[in-house]
């Protein structure tokens, strides 16, 4: 297992994607204000969670958008 030292910090436009482990995409769809719209396309084996509900499930409390 590698650990990671830091970010990798990228700029992307609207439409431009990024490719993590060869298997995972994610592209910026819109961007309005101060929000940015992702698409992730993963295999379905992969979770994909925004860090809250991470963090939420990580804590035991399970989903909070399946409640």
């Amino acid at each position: 297992m590698v650990s990671a030292i830091g970010n990798l910090v990228l700029s992307r436009h609207r439409d431009e994607s990024i490719v993590i482990g060869g298997e995972v995409t994610v592209t910026v769809v819109d961007i309005r204000g101060d929000k940015v719209r992702l698409a992730v396309n993963a295999p379905q084996q992969t979770t994909v969670h925004r860090r809250e509900v991470y963090e939420a499930i990580k804590r035991g409390g399970g989903d909070p958008t399946k409640r």
